[in-house]
């Protein structure tokens, strides 16, 4: 089945795959805190995308596309713009690399996602073996 990032089928696929990924939940397992991505229009993308993560110890608890950020208050919001996520997604830019240069915002505890690099990036891997192409 392919997932076109960004669509809900892509998020639904994500929620499936950190469930049932073992590594995920090994690495993820002390993990607290849900999180919305926030991806800017750009490129193909034309209207701003939100999207919710609700991640507690190696599951991800539910998802959902959401209208607006004030509707949720999650630990953590990410914010790129469509072009920085989909090189993230391509695994043509380092995730950590695109925090530390401002390509991609952190609202939330820097410091906890500091000393969760190895959830973060196993996180990031999921994202990438679920998309099976990028919106074009």
């Amino acid at each position: 089945m392919s997932t076109i990032f960004p669509s809900l089928e892509w998020l639904e696929a994500l929620s499936r795959k950190l469930n049932s990924d073992a590594k995920y939940a090994q690495i993820a397992r002390n993990w607290e805190g849900d999180m919305c991505v926030v991806i800017e229009p750009g490129g193909p993308l034309l209207e701003k995308q939100l999207y919710y993560l609700d991640l507690w110890h190696g599951q991800c608890r539910r998802t959902e596309i959401l209208k607006d950020l004030p509707s949720i208050r999650p630990k953590f919001v990410l914010s790129a713009t469509y072009d920085n996520i989909s090189h993230i997604m391509k695994g043509e830019l380092d995730p950590m690399q695109a925090m530390m240069t401002r390509k991609l915002q952190v609202k939330g505890s820097m410091a906890y996602m500091m000393r969760n690099v190895p959830t973060v990036l196993d996180f990031v891997r999921c994202a990438r073996e679920v998309t099976t192409e990028i919106l074009s």
